[in-house]
């Protein structure tokens, strides 16, 4: 897993469509943890651990408090994963949480957003605070209960009055935690 970072630039989907909702932007939810499950239709791993999480998130949490977003981000398979698919599969899955669609980039097979991030592959988490800034990336199965530590610090952290500093003096700063229990 990366090592947790604190980002200097706001967060910013570049989605093509959006799923369950009307479109979102990130800075509309300031003041709330942002949960963002990165997944894909065919990816084992995302039906399995990745959906499951985001969706008992979604149902476990005040949605004044944490709201969880799917980011559909397709890196292969174009072919049978578009939006049809897509609809038939979040009804199929019971989905309710807002998705997005990660952005093709014609001629390129990695999308907008997962691009933008440097995201490894599907299951991604991304965690964004209360302030709109990226936090934490983690890609695979997530542990729960440092997942749960972890949303509750940020939860726990004022709004609007964090001090931003690049990514590599955060963990050089003081001890940190990030979702995968790693702390430095």
């Amino acid at each position: 897993m990366p090592e947790s970072t604190l980002s200097t630039d706001p967060f910013t989907l570049d989605v093509s469509s959006w799923l369950n909702s009307a479109p979102i932007s990130i800075e509309s939810l300031r003041g709330r943890v942002v949960v963002i499950e990165a997944f894909q239709m065919l990816c084992p791993g995302c039906i399995s651990h990745g959906l499951p999480l985001a969706q008992r998130i979604h149902r476990t949490f005040d949605r004044d408090e944490v709201v969880v977003l799917g980011l559909h981000t397709v890196f292969e398979h174009h072919a049978v994963m578009g939006c049809d698919a897509l609809e038939v599969f979040l009804s199929e899955y019971r989905i309710e949480f807002p998705v997005a669609i990660d952005r093709p980039i014609p001629g390129q097979a990695i999308p907008a957003t997962m691009q933008r991030y440097g995201l490894r592959g599907t299951p991604s988490m991304l965690i964004i605070d209360r302030d709109g800034y990226l936090r934490d990336i983690a890609f695979g199965t997530v542990d729960e209960l440092a997942l749960g530590a972890y949303l509750g610090r940020l939860l726990a952290e004022p709004a609007a009055e964090l001090v931003r500093a690049p990514a590599e003096s955060v963990a050089s700063d003081s001890a940190f935690c990030d979702i995968g229990g790693n702390c430095t």
